[in-house]
């Protein structure tokens, strides 16, 4: 059986290749480890902070024009008091550290809640942001030294480098019986086998891991056990929306919605939604 100890060396086949349709128009290979059912982006740029910089990259930014930013916008707004409820249901209170916690909105709403937040953010700017809402935000996970009732990932794990350290490092920080609770993009949606190579949450090479519900169990299971699994259902239809855009350059389409709305109803048989989200506790 698979424990995290195991070097990632079975990536040895090509799931798909697509592009960086965001901003650089590179093309990046997806190798799969067919056991695991994860995918790597390969290669992983020396320079991978690069294909962050871009004043469109709507997650380190409170503002961003157009459609997408609109619906980005208003899908965070309601996401945000889902994601606060569905922590609240496992832990009533304590401390919540939030990694990749952007310009800090789901850290200010948790702190009005009555948590005792902190946050990982590696942007500049974004830090900068959430400190003017009075938040406590750091660049690197390695200098946090305390203990949490509460851990959040809100689509960050994709973008950790050593999944191996970070996993390890996670069980660590968190107390006795404590939650981790980690949203990723699910690859075996049904937008995500619709859309293909064209699949906006891809996005690489920012995403660097691509992540089915076979891999999340088996990744975590040494350290966790996992209590629950959620669906983000905006999801699809904001993917989708960006992913017509990749595929056929419209800025908004109709079939895009509609191709959201099937992922659901499909996935309301097979539980395979466009994004999920994982509960999971410390053993």
């Amino acid at each position: 059986m698979f424990h995290v100890e195991r070097d990632f060396s079975d990536f040895k086949k090509c799931y798909l290749t697509t592009r960086d349709f965001f901003l650089s128009g590179e093309s990046f290979d997806l190798l799969v480890d067919e056991e695991l059912e994860l995918l790597k982006t390969d290669p992983i740029p020396l320079n991978l902070s690069d294909y962050y910089k871009s004043d469109n990259y709507i997650s380190h930014s409170d503002t961003g024009g157009g459609v997408f930013g609109v619906v980005y916008r208003w899908v965070k707004w309601w996401s945000i008091k889902r994601k606060i409820s569905l922590v609240k249901n496992f832990k009533k209170d304590g401390k919540l550290l939030d990694i990749g916690s952007g310009t800090g909105e789901f850290l200010l709403k948790a702190k009005k809640r009555g948590y005792q937040v902190k946050g990982i953010e590696p942007d500049a700017a974004s830090r900068e942001l959430a400190g003017k809402k009075g938040l406590e935000v750091t660049e690197q996970l390695d200098g946090i030294q305390e203990k949490f009732d509460v851990i959040t990932m809100w689509h960050a794990l994709e973008h950790i480098p050593d999944l191996k350290k970070t996993i390890e490092h996670l069980q660590q920080l968190l107390l006795p019986c404590g939650y981790l609770v980690v949203a990723v993009p699910n690859y075996k949606s049904y937008d995500a086998t619709y859309y293909g190579e064209f699949w906006a949450a891809f996005d690489v090479p920012r995403h660097i891991w691509h992540f089915s519900q076979k891999s999340i169990s088996e990744l975590f299971k040494k350290h966790f056990e996992l209590v629950k699994v959620k669906p983000l259902v905006f999801d699809s239809f904001y993917v989708s929306l960006l992913s017509e855009k990749y595929a056929e350059g419209k800025r908004f389409s109709l079939r895009g919605i509609w191709i959201g709305l099937k992922s659901n109803l499909r996935a309301c048989g097979t539980g395979e939604y466009s994004s999920l989200i994982y509960i999971l506790e410390k053993k």
